[in-house]
């Protein structure tokens, strides 16, 4: 069975690509009910975060951490979800979700039934900041010289 996450990164359908090196990529998600949704994908197919060495693991976590110290700071969200599931995506990467008090699932998980709809104007300006965003995880994405 081919790989999305492999597909993905070939051909970056879904998605716009934030940032990327040799070893990671960062994706806006294109989820309309909760802009700034980020993932952070492992560029080599592999199934978990046990089958990358220390160094490697370590650099996984600290680009999640990156993202969501940008989303913290230019979208100030209520929460920040970070998840890593992969049941049916086997390939290492990580959910990175801003959540709101008055998003559609609050407080329950994103995959949950929906409480409320979310407020259009509240959508457009968090999407007003995604440039920002985009912005923010590239900063503290680059490496130190």
């Amino acid at each position: 069975m081919a790989c999305d996450l492999c597909q993905l990164l070939a051909a970056p359908a879904e998605g716009v690509l934030i940032w990327s090196d040799h070893q990671l990529s960062v994706v806006a998600v294109d989820e309309p009910e909760y802009p700034g949704f980020t993932r952070v994908v492992w560029n080599a197919h592999v199934k978990e975060m046990t089958d990358l060495d220390a160094a490697d693991r370590h650099r996984v976590m600290d680009a999640v951490w990156a993202v969501e110290a940008a989303q913290r700071a230019v979208l100030a969200p209520e929460k920040i979800n970070v998840a890593s599931f992969g049941n049916m995506t086997p390939h290492v990467h990580w959910h990175v979700i801003p959540r709101y008090l008055d998003d559609a699932h609050f407080p329950s998980p994103t995959w949950a039934v929906a409480q409320r709809g979310s407020a259009p104007e509240a959508l457009a300006a968090r999407r007003a900041l995604l440039p920002a965003l985009h912005a923010a995880i590239i900063e503290r994405l680059k490496v130190p010289t």
